[in-house]
């Protein structure tokens, strides 16, 4: 049975078993629901977005997007983007000891080079948050969370070759609430606690202080030590003013503290010669660089203020982060056999940022035959990485220490222009010119070692994008829009941050280039209570920025692939047939390769005789890229008297991928799989408290995120060393609101 077959009929018996569970009717009520125009109650609700730099219902605007608000979030306690990549179509996370990096349709920026700036970037309330460490917690206390699929080089700008994704958190309130939400995770041992208060402090103010608490084991056994790697201690603080004078001027300032300990690693040992089937046990020692896994400190300040004359708007937004952060890995020194081996090699990277943002821009009046946006934007950061590597082999030992630095600066000018030719069409034009200039230094020394030896590289980037987009947009129904796009997005060039032996010559790789055609179908039915999309797409790239990790000298190479290419087809669709049910689905087809891509390193599936200098890697796929991704929730609601009984099922999966760089049939090869969710929740129709009990991968499926291979050279037995995901988890949760 082929991966796609196998997906196929495990997502679809998912989706008649969970419709079957929650339902609270029959078939034939069903059919009969469907055959008439359901009551105004079963309608889906409107979802607002801001990704045009407007607030538009998602329906109407000209993008392929995924909509995820603060219930959904809750509903299954998502606290990072690992945590709602299955349900989001088309997106995939690669998990390692340095950085976790993000992928729309196949394409993203590896964890490996702390420096690299993302090709899918994150924004914070609109700031643009460059580096992971910058919004350790994104999805706490959320509005809502917009994931926009392919090139966003003209509104967003900085860093949206494959797409961008726009977190938004949640206002203070113009009426007194609050809530507060604890769980408990039986599995990982440990609680969370989430809460808010908000409400109007005068007829002109407005406050919201939002915590988050979390002190909970992972769910790797570490056999040395004899905890649960990596556990989660969280602090995060936020408190929001939100100030409206009159109706003419409003600002809100958000200020954002967090401070998280992530102790322990993740790596787990495996053969060489077999599937992957990750074990959850462990074995680290004490280390020299200190006990292993990751931990960070982070302020972020944003500030939007809207001025309103006449029917323009003017809007400033302001942002400055800080975070200072450390991770240390120690690999994993039990082997697959059982035995346990000295500690051979084992790292730590220091890492400090601040940024600061500034984005002005004016909006036209909407409902006139020519509107627009035009705006500015400039940011400027600081950022540097000191490493310090250890190596402790039998007659080779040696210290390499690290030091990287960087300046940047980036000014930006864009406008987009909305045409009204008739009342059901609108064509528009944008256009971004970015300049980006960068300089960095590095220094690598190395230490007790039979031959010392010092690197050294400086360099310089000063590069000019220009990004534009054109769109037509046709309403075919009140409910029914078309439309077909083409955009093209940029990623500045950069510096290897942390790989010794660095070289002025070998230092700085290239920007890359994206271009992309689109063209789209959004609609609804039955009084909204059928919505949904359908896009395909056709996205290439030029200069593709890659890193890759040679098992040779134990470090990534940066390198740029001259072109890459991805192509295929996106849908969502969601159903609500009767009051109180409603199953939703997505999916994703992806065919991804690469054009050309002179002087790759070597794939185990190539021939023994392949050499780097002449290899090409055109007409291969590149790691971490599924040809199918879906998944299906169904939610029904039981009334009891004064209370009700929320059950939410679903299913998410994709097919097999690559997840290391030498692509591995074996070790280095995720079979495709689904994982299952449910919570079940009791409740009073108020809605003033909650009890839930939620299971996570319920099936308990074993997968890995990402492998990297530790050879003979760099110690006694060559292994795979794997980044598990999480197996199953039960927890409990009672939340109460004010």
């Amino acid at each position: 049975m082929t991966d796609r077959t196998y997906w196929a009929l495990k997502i679809g018996a998912a989706a008649i078993a969970l419709t079957a569970a929650s339902t609270p009717a029959n078939a034939q009520q069903i059919a009969n629901a469907q055959s008439a125009a359901p009551p105004e109650n079963a309608a889906a609700p409107e979802i607002i977005v801001t990704a045009t730099k407007r607030a538009q219902s998602v329906q109407k605007v000209p993008i392929s997007m995924t909509v995820i608000g603060s219930e959904k979030l809750a509903e299954f306690q998502a606290t990072d983007m690992k945590s709602i990549v299955n349900s989001v179509p088309n997106v995939a996370i690669q998990r390692a000891n340095g950085n976790d990096a993000i992928y729309i349709r196949g394409f993203g920026s590896a964890s490996s080079n702390f420096a690299f700036d993302p090709s899918v970037s994150l924004y914070m309330d609109g700031i643009y948050a460059g580096k992971q460490r910058q919004a350790p917690a994104p999805f706490f206390d959320v509005e809502r969370v917009e994931v926009l699929r392919g090139p966003q080089g003209a509104l967003f700008g900085k860093n949206t070759a494959a797409g961008a994704i726009s977190v938004v958190s949640a206002n203070p309130t113009k009426e007194m609430s609050a809530g507060l939400t604890g769980t408990y995770n039986f599995d990982q041992k440990g609680y969370l606690l989430d809460g808010y208060v908000s409400g109007p402090v005068t007829d002109t103010l407005s406050v919201r202080f939002a915590l988050r608490l979390q002190d909970q084991d992972g769910y790797v056994h570490n056999l040395g030590t004899g905890a649960w790697d990596r556990r989660d201690e969280m602090q995060m603080f936020r408190a929001t003013a939100r100030w409206e004078p009159s109706n003419s001027f409003d600002t809100t300032l958000k200020a954002e503290y967090g401070n998280i300990n992530r102790p322990g690693g993740l790596t787990v040992s495996s053969p060489l010669n077999v599937q992957q089937d990750p074990a959850y046990v462990r074995y680290t020692q004490s280390s020299p660089l200190g006990p292993d896994g990751w931990t960070n400190q982070s302020v972020l300040l944003s500030n939007t203020a809207n001025v309103h004359f006449g029917e323009f708007t003017l809007t400033s937004v302001t942002g400055y982060s800080w975070y200072s952060g450390r991770v240390t890995n120690l690999f994993d020194q039990n082997t697959p056999s059982g035995t346990i081996v000295p500690t051979t090699i084992e790292n730590s990277y220091p890492e400090r940022s601040n940024q600061f943002s500034q984005e002005v821009r004016l909006l036209s009046p909407t409902g006139r035959t020519i509107e627009y946006v035009v705006g500015a934007y400039f940011d400027t950061g600081k950022y540097s990485l000191n490493g310090t590597t250890y190596y402790n082999l039998p007659g080779y030992q040696k210290i390499i220490h690290t030091q990287f630095a960087q300046n940047s600066d980036t000014k930006s000018v864009f406008g987009q222009v909305t045409i009204h030719p008739a009342s059901i069409v609108r064509i528009i034009g944008s256009l971004r010119y970015t300049n980006t200039h960068k300089d960095a230094s590095f220094l690598g020394d190395i230490f007790r070692s039979p031959t010392g030896a010092t690197s050294s590289a400086v360099g310089k980037i000063d590069e000019n994008h220009i990004d534009p987009s054109a769109t037509i947009q046709v309403d075919l129904a009140p409910d029914v829009m078309a439309y077909a796009t083409y955009g093209r997005g940029s990623k500045s060039g950069g510096f290897a941050s942390n790989t010794n032996g660095a070289t002025s010559a070998t230092f700085a790789f290239l920007p890359e280039q994206s271009e992309n055609y689109e063209a789209g179908l959004k609609f609804a039915a039955l009084n909204h209570a059928v919505v949904g999309s359908i896009s395909a797409y056709h996205t290439r790239f030029k200069n593709l920025q890659v890193s890759v990790y040679s098992p040779s000298i134990s470090a990534f190479l940066i390198s740029n692939a001259a072109s890459a290419t991805a192509k295929g087809v996106e849908g969502s669709l969601t159903v609500r047939p009767i009051r109180n049910f409603d199953i939703s689905a997505n999916g994703a087809y992806l065919d991804i390769k690469y054009g050309d891509y002179p002087g790759a390193a070597c794939l185990a599936t190539q021939p023994s005789t392949c050499v780097p200098a002449t290899n090409n890697l055109a007409g291969y796929s590149p790691t971490y890229s599924s040809k199918w991704t879906g998944s299906v929730q169904a939610h029904a609601r039981f009334d009891l008297a004064d209370y009700k009984v929320d059950v939410t099922g679903g299913g998410a999966g994709r097919t097999g991928f690559y997840d290391a760089d030498t692509q591995d049939p074996k070790y280095g090869y995720q079979k495709g799989y689904i994982k299952y969710d449910l919570r079940v929740q009791f409740a009073p129709t108020s809605e003033n408290w909650h009890i839930a009990l939620i299971g996570r991968n319920l099936s308990d499926v074993h997968t890995v995120s990402s492998v990297f291979v530790l050879p003979a050279s760099l110690t006694p037995v060559a292994r795979a060393l794997k980044f598990p995901d999480a197996p199953r988890s039960i927890a409990l949760e009672v939340g109460v609101k004010l």
